[in-house]
């Protein structure tokens, strides 16, 4: 038998904090290093360093995300640590840190560069800025809906370069036969007692604009109105670049008095925990997004979700469960007809079509393969 070889795999991005990129860059470093080959990150660091630590990963601090002229001189350490640990493979996720790399490269010999794989992770603002993530040897889109966004976008990008691998939910982590400790359950209810009781609806996702925050808040206003025993959860963190927008929301909810029927939870480390005490889960961003996360995981689940019908979320929904989706336009009265139905009875969910975590980082490790091996 054929002995598969080693690959030596270097991530690149610009920090490991919480987030979504960064959560996939864990579980494909996590998957290399089971699958017995090499697993490097460059970032500036954060919270989520001692993750790859656990799994025997290595950690190089390289602040390659800094907004700055500064950045440049980075390069010539970029490229040390490129030679120095032989690497075979640098898969870029972000677009700072890509054109540092591209500058990079052109002071590596043509003969002993490694090859490029890119993540388009988001559809991003398109400009010559952006096209950066379409220059690799390969890359990587996480949805149709971001493959249509590169061919619409950038044509020059040959197709056959794209390949289709959309972000996977782990099994364990997000299984359908979960149930949170009543523990977790007491120490929540006692931090937000106001919820207690209630039918939970949650919207998951950071303090920014374009999210739908004014939308959610609206329905849980109107479905009061209806004497539905609602309690609405936001949860995710607020962004320190945007405290205005987190004022505005609270001012928002406090101007509907609404005070005691929603809670914004801020950033939470169990959100598994809340899927699983949700009657429903939304999704409501105004612009499309390339994949949706926390669609795919509440679904996975079972914990209906309601989308906006655009981007990745409403493509992961029509597969696995099309009697959420609604139109873009639709307002707090419709919207409210259509929570009130899948309360009522809630349609099946076709868990086999979201995407595993198992799947995602099989394709991507064979993916890396094909590229060495071209």
């Amino acid at each position: 038998m054929k002995k598969t070889r080693k690959l030596r795999v270097l991530q690149l991005l610009p920090s490991l904090n919480a987030g979504g990129v960064e959560r996939g860059t864990l579980e494909i470093s996590r998957a290399l290093v089971e699958a017995g080959h090499e697993s490097i990150v460059v970032s500036a660091g954060g919270q989520l360093t001692k993750e790859l630590f656990a799994h025997s990963a290595e950690h190089i601090e390289l602040a390659i995300g800094k907004k700055s002229l500064s950045v440049i001189f980075l390069i010539w350490p970029l490229r040390n640590i490129l030679m120095m640990n032989n690497v075979d493979i640098v898969h870029v996720r972000s677009r700072l840190p890509a054109w540092l790399l591209h500058l990079t490269m052109m002071f590596i010999p043509t003969n002993t560069r490694p090859k490029i794989v890119s993540t388009v992770h988001g559809l991003y603002s398109v400009s010559k800025y952006s096209e950066i993530m379409t220059k690799g040897d390969k890359i990587i889109a996480v949805s149709n809906t971001t493959e249509k966004y590169i061919h619409d976008n950038y044509p020059s990008c040959p197709k056959n370069k794209i390949a289709v691998i959309p972000r996977g939910v782990s099994q364990v982590e997000f299984s359908v036969d979960y149930k949170p400790p009543e523990d977790w359950k007491t120490s929540f209810f006692a931090q937000f007692p106001e919820a207690e009781n209630k039918i939970l609806l949650t919207l998951p996702g950071r303090l920014t604009r374009l999210k739908g925050h004014r939308k959610f808040i609206k329905l849980i206003d109107e479905l009061r109105s209806k004497n539905i025993n609602v309690h609405g959860l936001i949860v995710g963190a607020e962004d320190p670049r945007r405290r205005g927008y987190a004022n505005e929301i609270k001012a928002f909810i406090h101007q509907r008095k609404l005070s005691i029927a929603i809670s914004l939870t801020g950033n939470r480390n169990d959100i598994t925990d809340i899927y699983s005490i949700s009657s429903i889960v939304f999704s409501l961003s105004e612009k499309p997004e390339s994949f949706g996360r926390t669609v795919a995981e509440a679904l996975n689940m079972s914990t209906p979700v309601v989308a906006l019908k655009h981007g990745g979320a409403g493509e992961l929904l029509k597969e696995a469960y099309p009697a959420g989706l609604v139109p873009l336009d639709i307002g707090a009265s419709e919207l409210a007809v259509k929570v009130i139905a899948i309360l009522e009875s809630v349609p099946d969910i076709n868990i086999k079509s979201i995407p595993t975590l198992d799947d995602m980082t099989s394709k991507t490790i064979n993916l890396y393969r094909n590229v060495v091996g071209s």
